[in-house]
């Protein structure tokens, strides 16, 4: 399973912006949930380092997206219509676990919850992510 989900991730890192910041690894994957350490370098920090919140929504935005697409064995993409973040408590620079949770999908809209877990297994961030869903 690790090797099926390791080819979505390579495509992610080659082919989008923010496949090369998250430095995404896998760590499990169950029916309808995904959990991957995500890591927030310099470049996502604000002034008073830490990460800043838009830089929290990317990463739940790109692990949800992952889920979809791996899912579906790469035969949908996801375009988001919505992305609702709330954010809890501060992230720093340095590794995370973030999960992809699946709570509805259809033929055209799906909508998937996402979670931030700092270092110390704290939630730090929340998505809820709804997206159409385009065959490719």
């Amino acid at each position: 399973m690790k090797e099926d989900f390791e080819k979505y991730l390579k495509y992610h890192c080659n082919k989008g912006g923010t496949g090369k910041m998250f430095n995404f690894k896998f760590i499990e994957y169950k029916n309808g949930i995904l959990k991957l350490e995500g890591e927030f370098g310099d470049s996502t920090l604000n002034p008073n380092k830490t990460v800043q919140g838009g830089q929290m929504t990317s990463m739940l935005d790109d692990a949800t997206s992952l889920l979809l697409i791996y899912e579906s064995n790469g035969k949908v993409y996801p375009n988001s219509t919505n992305l609702t973040s709330l954010h809890h408590r501060p992230l720093y620079k340095g590794k995370v676990i973030v999960t992809a949770e699946m709570i509805q999908k259809g033929k055209n809209i799906a909508t998937i919850k996402g979670a931030l877990y700092n270092s110390e297994n704290k939630i730090a961030a929340t998505l809820m992510h709804t997206a159409f869903l385009f065959n490719v």
